[in-house]
């Protein structure tokens, strides 16, 4: 190996790792406030890439059929609930039918407003930004339903409860991918065509967006959790969730919001490596899951390591595809052998919270 492939292979490290790094802060974000391992992570990944896809093939994507059921779903789950309230105290009739407008406008009617618009401007050739726009407001939305129907009413349950909801959230998730998309893949048109000419190394355009969307991400979340207060809420509620309870934080709209996140940067990471490499119905998984090797080796509580823990995770893959590319994926988990060895080995063991 010359300076010049160690070089090509660290920019392919790089802007791989970027991406790793994001979903890492995802992953690290919804276990701090929710306590759940966000197996689906990947599933976000894939389903932003494919309906990216499907947008500039002029097909219809059918997660937006998705986001009309699940929609329907939490607001019949939220009318039940309301059906509850009413009977126990009838006095609150105006208030309840308040919240049953306003849930059955966010859930159901906006979802088919947005199923409506989706399905006339499929067939129409559209600018990228807006295909971009329009899958991420098919997409990121999923987000918050699959919290309110999966995770919202066991919040309180063990993490190991929260493990095997989210192991079948996932493969529910990727049996409606295999569905709506099919077994064969796609790829996106890049967003640029342009080479950079660095010290006579060559860096593709696609490269730069990757690397350049990531840092405006990571340095957008960081200012959301430093200088908002909803940022600060969230923050509150990953180190202590009785505490920012006791002070009137709500929980179950951190969740949420942690989700709704979640799944913003599963979708752009989507978006992002479409043009780069051939996106399956499955391919989230894999994707997701060196995201999660990044997390680890933060801990899933430090985002600085976590994403330091990702970049080193690309560029780990990227120099084992050169030498032995049929074992990259094996050299890469394999990572989180001595990472979970050490963690053990050096953490002080006390019990879960209740």
């Amino acid at each position: 190996m010359d300076l010049s492939i160690a070089a090509i292979l660290a920019q392919d490290g790089i802007a791989s790792g970027a991406i790793y790094a994001l979903l890492a802060l995802a992953l690290v974000l919804v276990f701090s406030v929710t306590r759940v391992v966000l197996i689906p992570q990947g599933e976000f990944v894939a389903f932003g890439a494919l309906t990216m896809a499907a947008l500039q093939a002029h097909v219809f994507p059918q997660t937006v059929t998705l986001l009309v059921a699940l929609g329907v779903l939490v607001f019949l789950i939220e009318a039940c609930g309301c059906i509850g309230v009413l009977r126990r105290h009838p006095e609150r009739r105006n208030t309840t039918v308040r919240l049953l407008l306003i849930g059955f406008a966010r859930d159901v009617f906006l979802p088919a407003l947005l199923w409506i618009a989706v399905r006339s401007l499929a067939v129409q050739a559209l600018p990228m930004p807006v295909q971009v726009v329009l899958t991420l407001a098919v997409v990121v939305p999923t987000g918050p339903f699959i919290y309110r129907l999966a995770f919202q009413p066991l919040a309180e349950a063990s993490v190991l409860v929260l493990l095997i909801v989210a192991v079948g959230v996932h493969f529910a998730l990727t049996g409606l991918g295999l569905v709506m998309f099919g077994a064969e893949g796609s790829r996106t048109t890049a967003f640029t065509d342009a080479r950079v000419d660095l010290g006579g190394l060559s860096v593709a355009g696609q490269s730069i967006v990757i690397i350049g969307v990531a840092a405006i991400l990571i340095v957008a979340l960081y200012l959301y959790f430093e200088r908002t207060l909803s940022g600060k809420a969230l923050r509150a509620t990953a180190i202590n969730r009785l505490g920012a309870q006791l002070v009137g934080i709500g929980t179950i709209g951190a969740g949420r919001l942690a989700f709704t996140l979640a799944a913003a940067i599963g979708t752009v990471c989507g978006i992002l490596i479409a043009p780069l490499t051939t996106i399956y119905y499955d391919s989230g998984f894999l994707i997701g899951l060196k995201g999660f090797v990044g997390a680890i080796i933060g801990g899933l509580a430090s985002y600085p390591v976590a994403a330091a823990g990702a970049i080193t995770v690309g560029l780990l893959e990227a120099y084992a595809s050169f030498w032995a590319s049929a074992f990259k994926e094996v050299i890469v988990f394999t990572l989180i052998i001595p990472i979970l060895l050490w963690r053990s080995l050096h953490a002080s063991h006390t019990d879960e919270d209740e």
